[in-house]
């Protein structure tokens, strides 16, 4: 046996060198991610910047693209530039905390069903297949419509409540096949508990796939709360791009030829989704070694 044919382990400084590697190399992951960082700024330092309320009316109606206001006004006279600004940190308000909610809970129940099997297995997967076949927008669109108040906050809330269950099946069949691996089997007869045996051994190397994971709940938080929002069931108070949307609907934007109110949100909406799905496959193509560009 030569030099050549020795393969030399990977540490994770390794790993990590690699992954960084591919990644500045992958042109759909910069994309992506370079929209979605763009569009997060405008919404983080957005409000910041302008001068005015969303629902100021700041000028006449029906005005526009110019240099005075960005995206015109609507029928009311508010600026859209304003509310777009505004209604960009909402849409990310609402995908953090309920793709951050649904990730949490998938994670939980995926982990313990993964790994400890037997009768907890059977009852989580009973409850995750029970949610799963529930009419979720269907759902949402009960207890949206009895609630008094509507906020960001809640909506995220029950959002996030609805959306974990796909994630946890698929984390409790990549639990499975890490349960049986020798650093675990190691760990669990040095007497290692298994909350520290989940947190140090399996969820480190599914730490891409967790992370992809969440990618794609941020991106269904957005689209279902866009959704709630456009038939009227959003937040009572504030203004996103949902609700953007249903305003130019309701007041017939379109039939008035006021293009300037409802494609910034609608384009906004399809770019922060489009972006997200276009990053996470990227970062598969990152992390899958069989994908990778070479």
């Amino acid at each position: 046996m030569t030099v050549m044919d020795t393969a030399l382990p990977q540490t994770p400084a390794t790993v990590r060198r690699e992954a960084l590697y591919f990644a500045f190399r992958n042109v759909k992951l910069l994309i992506g991610l370079t929209i979605v960082l763009v569009l997060l700024g405008i919404g983080v330092l957005g409000p910041i910047l302008v001068s005015g309320t969303p629902n100021a009316y700041s000028g006449l109606p029906m005005q526009p693209p110019s240099g005075e206001y960005w995206m015109g006004t609507n029928t009311f006279g508010q600026d859209i530039w304003v509310q777009f600004v505004y209604g960009l940190r909402t849409t990310f308000e609402v995908g953090l905390l309920g793709g951050g909610i649904a990730a949490v809970i998938g994670m939980v129940i995926g982990f313990l069903a993964g790994y400890r099997g037997g009768w907890v297995d059977e009852i989580l997967n009973m409850i995750t297949n029970v949610v799963l076949v529930l009419p979720t927008l269907a759902v949402l669109l009960i207890i949206n419509a009895y609630l008094g108040i509507r906020s960001v906050g809640v909506q995220a809330l029950f959002i996030g409540l609805t959306s974990w269950p796909w994630a946890a099946r698929a984390i409790r069949a990549q639990t499975f096949s890490l349960r049986t691996r020798e650093f675990v089997d190691l760990a669990r007869l040095s007497g290692v508990r298994t909350p520290k045996i989940i947190l140090r051994e399996i969820a480190p190397n599914m730490s891409s796939y967790l992370f992809m994971t969440f990618i794609l709940l941020f991106g269904g938080s957005i689209l279902i709360a866009s959704s709630l929002d456009f038939i009227g069931l959003g937040p009572t108070e504030g203004v996103s791009l949902g609700l953007m949307l249903q305003n130019a609907h309701q007041w017939s934007a379109l039939h008035l030829g006021l293009w300037w109110w409802f494609v910034p949100p609608g384009a906004g909406i399809t770019a922060i989704v489009g972006a997200l799905y276009v990053a996470n496959v990227g970062l598969d193509e990152v992390f899958n070694p069989k994908l990778r560009e070479t």
